[in-house]
């Protein structure tokens, strides 16, 4: 087999082939071992559930959906906030050998109605905080007759999207399934509830449909399967060191891989405890540190910058947490240093919802000179960096990173051109360029798509940004290429920021830090950045509305 190909065990294995019981079993399996922990919070109503809680709901959850004409192989689309009845229905897929989908609430009508094409769900669940938002892109979708349950807080809100949507409240609808095989009976502890309904999952079998930030177009579904699932919780575990004690808030919005991916699967893997809430604003999560005691955080570079910048964050007790990663998108320096003066050791991470996505770790005691590199690939992580031709590159040198992981997805949902192109030999192409140094860190040098070429010579952003970001007077920066008669093309540094700030400013702060011709040659101010997906920012809409200016 050569390096970087993905197969399945054998059959009779044990893993795979013969469709062992406990694939998709993650509530039964774990209320046997810790019935009585605590596994999720919901922040927004103060509930705690214990595992044994939440194997009892998802057993509810799994037969609701049998009734409803669910099976083995089906879909089933989630239009929610992060609550609680969406991890009753990972548990629940995955118990019955379904698959979830989860999508965007952000996306307008036209794309969420793409969608839910594409997945053709045998039923769906609706947030009724987002149920206006979704009844025009449901409206808009050949939906045929899958049945719609709403999910919520507040009864009479619920009962308007019902009406609106044509649908069943779902905690009723959950009231009224029997509930005799919990945790403590047949099905449930032995994964027998799965076969009992026509589960029979096995480790090829989708379990998740995530799609991507869609910046350049409708989002595609990529199909994730249990193997990706299980083996990306194994490799998190043993690359961070998560423990069965651990607490997080989970800032991730749960249509995206870090909401599920990220810390919820590996941290239920050790029956660790997840919080979730409708609405995670930085205070909040502040809040959930120091009043829970929370010893992991994972969060995007904006989210943990408006935390450093809250009135709370001097006050905060952050001394619980052994650590924090950021992930998403750079992190300045700034915002590193400002948690590391609070005692957290923050460093970068890097992933990607089509491999992983927890591909790389620091190792212990790194060296905070390493602070822009991602760290070193997890267990379980083949990375390489590879030229145009796709021949691997010299250490220092910049190219395109390659992964290679049993936690890569399947490709794309019917869109069999794109998943060869970024699928096709073994290797997940992941559209960034990167450099390894002489130490084996790898270094994120910005997407492929973002680099220019100025007087001849290749200009990568995310390398002056970095720089840009040092100056005391830049809170964030964006650069993107403009013609120039001269150079071909140059750089123009879109700035937020202290609007004093001139370009003979930048060009002297620059000098010496980078080489002359990647120093920007305009500059323009935003009052702040426009972003896409989970608080990345939007490149594309930076780039159409300051090209052109």
């Amino acid at each position: 087999m050569s390096e970087g190909e993905r197969t399945d065990p054998p059959a009779g294995s044990g893993i795979a082939g013969a469709a062992p019981d406990w694939v998709g079993d993650w509530s039964g399996r774990r209320a046997r071992l810790s019935p009585d922990r605590v596994g999720l919070v919901d922040a927004t109503t103060g509930t705690e559930y214990t595992y044994a809680d939440l194997d009892e709901r998802a057993e509810r959850t799994a037969r609701l959906l049998v009734d409803l004409g669910v099976g083995h192989g089906d879909r089933v689309v989630a239009l929610s906030r992060n609550r609680p009845a969406l991890v009753d229905l990972f548990f629940a897929t995955g118990k019955i050998g379904a698959a979830l989908a989860p999508l965007s609430h952000r996306l307008a009508p036209p794309e969420l109605a793409e969608l839910i094409d594409t997945v053709d769900p045998a039923a769906v669940l609706v947030g009724a905080g987002v149920a206006d938002d979704a009844a025009a892109g449901l409206d808009r979708a050949a939906a045929g007759d899958a049945p719609i349950l709403v999910a919520g807080d507040d009864a009479e809100r619920v009962a308007r999207a019902v009406d609106d949507l044509g649908g069943r409240g779902y905690d009723d609808a959950l009231a009224g399934v029997d509930g005799a095989a919990g945790v403590d009976g047949a099905a449930g502890v032995d994964g027998a509830m799965g076969v009992a309904v026509g589960g029979d999952a096995s480790l090829s079998d989708p379990h998740l449909l995530l799609h991507t930030g869609g910046s350049t177009g409708t989002p595609k579904e990529t199909v994730i399967p249990h193997r990706a699932v299980y083996w990306n919780s194994m490799t998190t575990i043993a690359a961070w060191g998560l423990r069965a004690d651990d607490l997080a808030p989970m800032p991730f919005p749960m249509f995206h891989t870090g909401g599920w991916n990220v810390l919820t699967v590996p941290l239920f893997h050790m029956g660790a405890t997840v919080v979730v809430a409708r609405e995670f604003d930085p205070g909040r999560v502040l809040e959930i540190v120091d009043r829970r005691d929370a010893s992991v955080l994972v969060a995007v570079p904006a989210v943990l910058r408006m935390m450093s910048d809250h009135d709370d964050w001097a006050d905060a007790d952050l001394s619980s947490l052994r650590f924090a990663k950021s992930g998403g998108g750079p992190c300045r320096r700034s915002v590193l240093s400002a948690w590391w003066d609070r005692g957290v050791d923050l460093s970068q991470g890097y992933g990607l919802t089509e491999c992983g996505p927890n591909n790389f770790a620091m190792p212990d005691d790194w060296p905070r000179e390493k602070a822009e590199a991602v760290g070193v690939p997890a267990p379980h992580v083949s990375a390489r960096i590879v030229d145009d031709g796709g021949d691997p590159v010299s250490p220092g040198d910049v190219g395109e990173l390659e992964l290679s992981s049993p936690a890569a997805a399947d490709g794309y949902l019917e869109a069999p051109e794109e998943s060869a192109a970024t699928f096709g030999d073994g290797w997940v192409s992941t559209g960034d360029l990167a450099r390894v140094d002489d130490e084996g860190y790898y270094h994120i040098e910005g997407r492929k798509k973002n680099m220019y070429v100025s007087g001849g010579e290749n200009v990568f952003p995310a390398e002056v940004e970095n720089v840009l970001t040092d100056h005391p007077d830049v809170r964030e920066a964006v650069v993107v290429p403009v013609p120039d008669d001269t150079w071909g093309t140059v750089g123009k540094a879109v700035v937020e920021g202290d609007e004093s700030l001139t370009i003979d400013g930048l060009t002297e702060f620059l000098d010496g830090r980078i080489a002359r011709f990647k120093h920007p040659r305009h500059l323009a101010f935003v009052d702040e950045f426009p972003y896409s997906g989970p608080s990345k920012i939007d490149r594309e809409a930076v780039r159409e509305r300051f090209v052109d200016e």
